[in-house]
C-alpha cells in the first residue's frame, strides 16, 4: 500500500499565513520536500519528519525536477504521509503539474492544498486592492521567463492587457521589463510598486513609475520580490503607506535618482512563527 503525495502551499513566508490545513499535514508528515524559500518558522511545525530541501533558486544550484519528481514517487511508497511543500500557493509557478503528471501516471494518490501567493501578500502588505471599481477589473499574475524549448512567453501582451499585473521572479529583469513595456505603448509614468520578503519581518516595500523600475530593483535584496504595476497603486507612492527610510538622507532622493519612496519593516515575528 503506497502513501499519499501532498502538494501544500507554504505561503508567501509568515507561519501564521499557512492554512490550517496545511500546518495539520506538517504535524503528520513522515518527510517533508521543501523548496529552499521556506522558513524555518515553517519546516519547525513538521517537528518529527524527516526535512529534505530540493528547492529550485535562479541563478543558483537546484535540484532537477525529473529528480524530484522520482523521489516523491519513491518515498509514497515507503510513507504514508509525504508533504510536497512549495513557496505561495502550489499551482502557481511552482512546477506542480510536472509533479501531478509523473505522480499520477505512477500511481500514486495526490492531493493539493492551496496556499497564499505572493500577489495578495504584496498587496496586502501595500494596503491597497488589487482590484478597484472602475480602475482596475481585471488582474494577471504573470512570469517573463520562458525556459529552452518552451513556446515564447506572451507576457507582454498579457500585462498590456490586464488593468492590474503582478510580475513573479521579475526583479532580476526589470531594465529588459520597463524597456519592453514602454516600448510596446505603457506610459513610462505607469505607476509600480515592488515587494521584498511579503509577511516576514524586514518586509521591504519600494514604489515609483515604470520608467523608475530598474532602479527601484536594484535597490532590493536577494529576497523574493514581486513587480505591482497598475493605476491601482496611483496612490501609494504619494501616500503614509509607504514612508522613507529612517535613515536615509533626502539627498538619496535628489532628481537624480528615483523619486519613489521606500520602507523596511521592523515588527517582530508572530507569536505562531
Amino acid at each position: 500500500m503506497t502513501g499519499v503525495v501532498y502538494l501544500v502551499g507554504a505561503g508567501p513566508g509568515a507561519a501564521d499565513l499557512l492554512t490550517l490545513r496545511a500546518v495539520k499535514l506538517l504535524e503528520r508528515a513522515d518527510v517533508v520536500f521543501h523548496d529552499a524559500l521556506v522558513p524555518d518558522e515553517v519546516l519547525f511545525l513538521s517537528k518529527n519528519s524527516i526535512k529534505i530541501k530540493v528547492g529550485k533558486r535562479s541563478g543558483r544550484h537546484s535540484t532537477a525536477q525529473a529528480f524530484i519528481n522520482k523521489r516523491l514517487a519513491d518515498a509514497a511508497r515507503k510513507y504514508k504521509v509525504v508533504v510536497r511543500l512549495k513557496g505561495g500557493d502550489p499551482l502557481l509557478f511552482g512546477r506542480a503539474q510536472e509533479e501531478l503528471a509523473y505522480l499520477k501516471k505512477s500511481r500514486i494518490r495526490v492531493e493539493i492544498v492551496s496556499g497564499v501567493t505572493a500577489a495578495l501578500a504584496a498587496s496586502a502588505e501595500l494596503g491597497v486592492s488589487l482590484t478597484a471599481r472602475g480602475v482596475s477589473r481585471s488582474v494577471a499574475f504573470l512570469t517573463t521567463r520562458a525556459a529552452p524549448g518552451e513556446r515564447p512567453n506572451a507576457w507582454l501582451e498579457v500585462a498590456l492587457a490586464a488593468d492590474t499585473a503582478v510580475i513573479y521572479m521579475g526583479a532580476g529583469e526589470a531594465e529588459s521589463i520597463a524597456g519592453a513595456l514602454i516600448a510596446a505603448g505603457k506610459p513610462p509614468t505607469t505607476p509600480v510598486a515592488l515587494v521584498e520578503h511579503a509577511s516576514l519581518p524586514g518586509v521591504r516595500k519600494l514604489s515609483g513609475t515604470l520608467a523608475q523600475l530598474p532602479a527601484l530593483a536594484q535597490r532590493c535584496g536577494n529576497g523574493p520580490v514581486a513587480i505591482l504595476m497598475g493605476e491601482a497603486y496611483r496612490d501609494v507612492a504619494a501616500s503614509n503607506i509607504i514612508a522613507s527610510w529612517p535613515n536615509e538622507k533626502s539627498s538619496e532622493h535628489s532628481s537624480s535618482s528615483p523619486t519613489a519612496r521606500a520602507t523596511r519593516s521592523g515588527r517582530g515575528r508572530s507569536s505562531s512563527s
